[in-house]
């Protein structure tokens, strides 16, 4: 059974920076390419990055690119998500995903249909 659990979400202002995390547990982590997904209210849920198995190819969505860092930690069976110059438009519930393989491009291309699990999410509010 794959367990995902974010952590790190919280409530700031326009223009900090805040960086999420991700335990993973319940397979070989280093196999299989990792994402984080976004879910605003009343809007589907969005591709925010991915990260590869390796960790050496990630992609971003054009709203983030240049702010968000995706990395991971496979020792650590850990994902993180590096937030800067946040946006009110950045709140959202942010999900940490897993992949089907480790390569990351499924998560970008598919977007949701790409990601076989999820967690269950943690909060990020940008104050104006």
């Amino acid at each position: 059974q794959v367990q995902l659990v974010e952590s790190g979400g919280g409530l700031v202002q326009a223009g900090d920076s805040l960086r999420l995390s991700c335990a993973a547990s319940g397979r070989t982590f280093s196999n299989y390419a990792m994402g984080w997904f976004r879910q605003a209210p009343g809007k589907e849920r969005e591709f925010v990055a991915a990260i590869s198995g390796s960790g050496s190819v990630r992609y971003y969505a054009d709203s983030v690119k240049g702010r968000f860092t995706i990395s991971r930690d496979n020792a650590k069976n850990m994902v993180y998500l590096q937030m800067n110059s946040l946006k009110p438009e950045d709140t959202a519930d942010y999900y940490c995903a897993g992949g089907g393989d480790t390569t990351a491009w499924r998560i970008k291309s598919q977007s949701t249909k790409g990601v076989d699990y999820w967690g269950k999410g943690t909060l990020l509010t940008v104050s104006s």
